[in-house]
C-alpha cells in the first residue's frame, strides 16, 4: 500500500453474513473484510489511515451507525481525521436499480410467463418488510407480472416462495439473490448471478471512499458522526419512507456546500426514479 493511500476495510452485515460472502467478490487482492463489530474494532489494532466501507445494499440501515460507534471508540487516542466512515455501498433505491437490471438479465431467455422470486437472508421485522417493498417497487418499474419474496431461513421460505409463483400461473420461476448471499441453485428453478459483478462492486467501493476523503479534505467531516434514525440511512435517498434520515455533523467546520449538494438525496418527495438512474451504471 502507497504511504499516501489508505487502507480499506469493508464492513460486513447480516446482507453478506457479517462479510463471509464479500471475500469472494473482492477476490485475494481486494480491500479487507471485516464483520461489524469486534471483528471490526480488532482490525482498527495499530493500524492508522483507515477508511471503513459499509457493505449495506439498502436493507441493513444500522450498519453504518454501529460501524461508526466502533470507530468513534477507536479514534478517541489518535490523530483527527485517521479514520474515516465512508458513506453506505447502497440504498433502497440501489438496490431497486441493481434487481432491475438482475431481472432484466435473467428473463432474457426462458418462458414468457417468468415469475421473480427475490431471496435474501430473514434479519428481522423491519428490513424482511423492506424487501417485500423493494419487490413491489422493482414489479412496478418493470414488465415482470410477478415479483414475490423468499426469505432465507425465514418465511416464507424458498420452496413456498417457489410454490406460489406456480400457484399465481408463472410457467417458471428465476431466483434473484436480493443480497450479498448467492442463492443454492434448486431443480427446475432457473436461478439469476449476483447483483454486482467483481468490477462494479470494485468501482462503488472506490467512490465511496473517493467520497469519504472528499468530505474529510474539503469540509473535516470523519462520517463519525453517523447517528441511528430508526430505519434510516445516511444520506437516505427519496424512496418513500416519508421522513428523513440524515448524519449528524459533530464537527465545527461549515458543511453547507455538501449539504446543498445532497438536499435531494434527502427528500423523501423525490421518486425512486432518481436513484434508479444511478443505479443503472453499476449494474454487472
Amino acid at each position: 500500500m502507497r504511504p499516501d493511500r489508505r487502507r480499506v476495510l469493508l464492513v460486513g452485515g447480516h446482507e453478506s453474513r457479517d462479510g463471509r460472502c464479500l471475500t469472494g467478490l473482492v477476490g485475494p487482492d481486494g480491500p479487507e473484510v471485516r464483520a461489524v463489530g469486534r471483528d471490526l474494532h480488532a482490525a482498527l489494532a495499530g493500524r492508522d489511515r483507515i477508511v471503513a466501507v459499509p457493505m449495506t445494499l439498502g436493507r441493513d440501515p444500522e450498519l453504518p451507525a454501529v460501524a461508526a460507534q466502533t470507530l468513534r471508540w477507536a479514534a478517541r487516542e489518535r490523530a483527527p481525521g485517521d479514520l474515516l466512515l465512508a458513506g453506505p455501498l447502497g440504498t433502497t433505491g440501489h438496490l431497486v436499480g441493481w434487481i432491475r437490471g438482475a431481472v432484466t438479465r435473467a428473463l432474457r431467455d426462458g418462458p414468457p410467463r417468468q415469475a421473480v422470486l427475490l431471496v435474501a437472508p430473514a434479519a428481522g421485522p423491519e428490513p424482511d418488510a423492506e424487501l417485500f417493498r423493494v419487490a413491489r417497487l422493482v414489479r412496478q418499474y418493470t414488465s415482470v407480472r410477478w415479483v414475490e419474496v423468499a426469505l432465507i431461513g425465514g418465511d416464507p421460505d424458498v420452496d413456498e416462495g417457489v410454490g406460489r409463483c406456480l400457484r399465481l400461473g408463472a410457467d417458471g420461476v428465476v431466483l434473484v439473490p436480493a443480497s450479498f448471499v448467492p442463492v443454492a441453485p434448486r431443480p427446475g428453478v432457473r436461478t439469476a448471478g449476483p447483483l454486482l459483478g467483481a468490477a462494479s462492486l470494485a468501482t462503488l467501493v472506490r467512490e465511496r471512499v473517493a467520497e469519504a476523503e472528499h468530505r474529510w479534505d474539503r469540509y473535516g467531516d470523519d462520517g463519525l458522526a453517523t447517528v441511528h434514525h430508526g430505519h434510516g440511512h445516511e444520506h437516505g435517498h427519496g424512496h418513500g419512507h416519508g421522513h428523513e434520515h440524515g448524519r449528524e455533523h459533530g464537527h465545527g467546520r461549515g458543511h453547507r456546500d455538501e449539504h446543498d449538494h445532497t438536499d435531494r438525496h434527502r427528500n423523501p418527495s423525490v421518486p425512486v426514479t432518481a436513484d434508479l438512474k444511478g443505479a443503472a451504471s453499476h449494474v454487472g
